[in-house]
């Protein structure tokens, strides 16, 4: 048998799956990665316990399936994206927690580059609009705040990374700093026009070019992971960030092609094959999981609030005990009773980039009980993946492009049943689940596969994909438009600036 190693580093934790050349799932481990909130809009991980539970998912994964290292042909990583790490190349230890990607802390800095006239320079180089979500101001903020870091940082003694790097260098013990297309793309540092690092933008934030690593396709070979970590040499083959992975995964090849991931946050791509589109409806255009030196870009909207919203019914509120249950509490109402939830709790991403806006729930009534919040806290979900799929078929048709057809749905509350027909009847076109939905660590392990000859090609990939159930819509377009302009709405009372007493 020929196996197939994918680490998948998560926000919320770190899991290792063990792949079979039919893209089979062997076996798994997984473990919960401590969130650490310093104060209000600042979220951050630590980075050693990143790598420690990530070398402890692996070596379980691999006991788990009864093999050893010798038999892994090659090893895949797929990392939370924009978690931004700085570390000393001599000790290989991080000189302050990792800033994760909800976090906010840039955000004046990002206002200051709004203000100054780079928004459309930006977003010509990058494909982003100007955020506090991605890596560059971030690493700006680390190299200004954490004492000497600007001055070791220009002696080339610290190393920058997105998780995919950091993982690499703990992996190699060193040996490698580098990161693939895909995931420097989110920094807001590279020119994904000409796949490279941006001198200009370099220089505008301040950023020594000596701390970055070097940047491959997503299919290569990026190096061989120390003996002595699980017991034997294995080459990393191939690398993406969590949501290039997945549309990767789910045989998003073609332009066109679409997928929303429902974990933490919500990520919805279409694949645009190698032509630079510019959204004109508030979505990104990003560098997708490019197997060759070829450019390859996909439109993308990232909901920032959308299983984290269960998380918090289940920690906050205390409505559940575990994830599981939300959607029988959900189902015992038959709607939200025209309850309606924003989970604005770090601001509303694409397609409407707010970053002050608020979590708000509207439409309650005497009658409102803890279930019809339930509900429209899964229904804020669809609700928002609703809006960047209508975003995104509206880019598309302006390119001439026919609008999504279809999308193809992978995470953890993809599984949900309520949810999913939900999403089905508010966009109006089939909802396809996998038989395989782990599709993020599953796109690793194919560009890992495709780099050391485990794959022929895309097409062998398209073969193996398989569909578990289709959601087809039950209701008309004129009752979807109606919840939709509810929803919209709900979002502009989010939005709305706070009073002051």
């Amino acid at each position: 048998m020929t196996y197939l190693l994918a680490l998948d580093q998560g926000t919320s934790s770190s899991r290792s799956i063990v792949f079979n050349a039919d893209g089979q799932i062997v076996a798994q481990a997984q473990l919960e990665l401590p969130q650490i909130y310093p104060q209000p809009g600042w979220v951050e991980h630590d980075p050693m316990e990143i790598w420690r539970t990530q070398l402890a998912t692996a070596k379980e994964a691999l006991h788990k399936a009864r093999i050893t290292a010798r038999e892994v042909r090659a090893l895949g990583i797929t990392n939370q994206r924009e978690t931004t790490v700085l570390w000393n190349r001599k000790t290989g230890l991080p000189i302050h927690h990792a800033i994760v990607w909800q976090d906010r802390r840039a955000e004046p800095a990002c206002a200051k580059l709004r203000e100054d006239g780079w928004a459309d320079k930006i977003q010509e180089k990058t494909g982003l609009l100007i955020d506090a979500y991605f890596s560059g101001t971030k690493l700006q903020w680390l190299l200004d705040h954490v004492p000497g870091a600007r001055e070791q940082a220009e002696r080339g003694e610290l190393a920058f990374g997105t998780v995919d790097s950091w993982l690499m260098w703990q992996l190699t013990q060193g040996r490698v700093h580098v990161t693939d297309v895909s995931n420097a793309s989110r920094t807001m540092l590279f020119n994904i026009r000409k796949n490279d690092w941006d001198d200009e933008l370099l220089a505008l934030l301040r950023i020594p070019r000596a701390v970055l690593p070097a940047v491959n396709p997503s299919s290569t070979h990026f190096g061989d992971t120390t003996a002595e970590l699980l017991g034997g040499s294995i080459p990393i083959g191939g690398v993406a960030g969590d949501q290039q992975s997945a549309l990767f995964g789910q045989a998003c090849f073609k332009a066109g092609m679409a997928k929303n991931t429902y974990g933490t946050g919500c990520f919805m791509l279409m694949h645009t094959g190698n032509v630079f589109q510019t959204s004109r409806n508030g979505l990104l255009t990003t560098s997708a999981a490019q197997p060759n030196p070829k450019t390859a870009y996909a439109l993308e909207g990232s909901v920032f609030v959308g299983g984290a919203v269960v998380q918090w019914l289940r920690d906050g509120l205390q409505a559940i005990q575990n994830s599981g249950e939300v959607q029988a509490l959900a189902e015992s109402v038959p709607d939200s009773g025209g309850v309606m939830m924003v989970p604005a709790f770090t601001g509303l991403g694409a397609p409407y980039w707010q970053p002050d806006a608020r979590g708000t729930i509207t439409g309650l009534t005497r009658g409102t009980t803890i279930a019809h919040i339930a509900r429209a806290a899964l229904e804020s979900i669809a609700y928002q993946s609703a809006a960047l799929l209508q975003a995104m078929s509206r880019d598309a048709v302006a390119a001439g492009a026919a609008p999504v057809s279809e999308l193809r749905v992978d995470g953890g509350a993809c599984v949900n049943n309520l949810l999913m027909q939900f999403q089905a009847d508010l966009l109006g076109i089939p909802v396809i689940r996998p038989v395989i939905t782990e599709t993020t660590a599953l796109g690793a392990a194919y560009l890992a596969g495709l780099s050391t000859g485990v794959f022929r090609d895309t097409e062998a990939l398209a073969e193996l994909w398989r569909a578990e159930r289709r959601f087809m819509p039950t209701q008309s377009q004129a009752r979807a438009a109606e919840r939709m302009a509810q929803w919209e709405h709900a979002v502009r009372q989010a939005a709305l600036p706070a009073t002051t007493a």
